[in-house]
C-alpha cells in the first residue's frame, strides 16, 4: 500500500468527547479532511479514548478487582465507538468497517480509513505507529488539546518551555516510563518508543486549530512540536 500516501493522524479522544460528545468538533473535522480529500490527500485516523477511556477506567476498578488488560479492554472499547462515530461522520469517503488490526491495513480505494485502539499495554497512539508501518508513512499527526508538548507539565511548572524541534532520546526522557491504562500524556511511552525504531517523524499539535493543520497539511509553517 505504499503508493496509497496515506497520511496518519492520531486524534485525541479529548476533542471528540472533552466532557460530552462534541458534535460542532466532529463536524469541523470531517469538513476539513473532505476538503483535503478534494485536494488528492488520503488519511488513516486513529480515534483515541480521552477522558471517556479515563472514566470508564475508574469505574472499572470501582466495581470490581480488574487485571490491568482488562481496563485496556474497556478504555479500548471507547476508541473503537469513537473511530464508529468518526466513520459514520464521513459517509461514503470512509472505508465501511474500522481497522482493528493496524498490521493489516485493508485495502480500499476510499480516501479515509477510521481505526482505533488495538491491544492491552499501549494507546491508540501505537496503533497509529503501526498503521505508519503498514503503509509506509513516515510523518504521524497526533492531534490533541494541546498547541505543542512541553518539557514538563505547564500545568504544575510555569516554567516550561514549549518543544518546538525535538529528538525521541529527549522528548522520551519526559514521558512515563510505562504504560498504565489510561494514563494521560503528550503521547504514548511505547508508541514513542516504536517510533523512534522506525525512523518515523511525530508531530504534535493542537486539533482544535483546523487552519493550522491545514497549513501543515500543504506545507505551509504551522504551529506546533516535530519529534524525530
Amino acid at each position: 500500500m505504499e503508493d496509497k500516501k496515506y497520511i496518519i493522524i492520531s486524534l485525541g479522544g479529548s476533542l471528540i468527547v472533552p466532557e460530552y460528545v462534541d458534535t460542532q468538533f466532529i463536524k469541523e473535522f470531517t469538513t476539513a479532511i473532505k476538503n483535503c480529500v478534494n485536494d488528492g490527500l488520503r488519511f488513516v485516523i486513529i480515534a483515541g479514548g480521552g477522558r471517556t477511556a479515563r472514566q470508564y477506567i475508574e469505574a472499572s476498578r470501582e466495581v470490581t478487582t480488574v487485571s490491568l488488560d482488562d481496563q485496556d479492554w474497556v478504555g479500548i472499547a471507547v476508541t473503537r465507538l469513537n473511530a464508529e462515530l468518526l466513520r459514520v461522520s464521513f459517509g461514503g469517503l470512509a472505508h465501511d468497517k474500522i481497522i482493528m488490526d493496524p498490521d493489516m491495513v485493508p485495502q480500499t480505494d476510499k480516501p479515509i480509513l477510521l481505526g482505533a485502539g488495538w491491544k492491552p499495554g499501549n494507546s491508540s497512539d501505537l496503533a497509529a505507529i503501526h498503521c505508519a508501518q503498514s503503509v509506509g508513512a513516515k510523518v504521524v499527526i497526533n492531534l490533541s488539546n494541546i498547541d505543542y508538548a512541553y518539557d514538563k507539565d505547564p500545568n504544575k511548572y510555569p516554567d516550561a518551555k514549549k518543544i518546538e524541534q525535538g529528538s525521541w532520546a529527549d522528548f522520551r526522557a519526559i514521558l512515563p516510563k510505562e504504560w498504565e491504562p489510561g494514563l494521560s500524556s503528550p503521547f504514548d511511552p511505547i508508541a514513542a518508543e516504536k517510533a523512534e525504531s522506525l525512523g518515523l517523524e511525530v508531530v504534535i499539535m493542537n486539533g482544535k486549530d483546523l487552519v493550522n493543520l491545514d497549513h501543515y497539511l500543504h506545507g505551509e509553517p504551522f504551529k506546533g512540536s516535530v519529534i524525530k
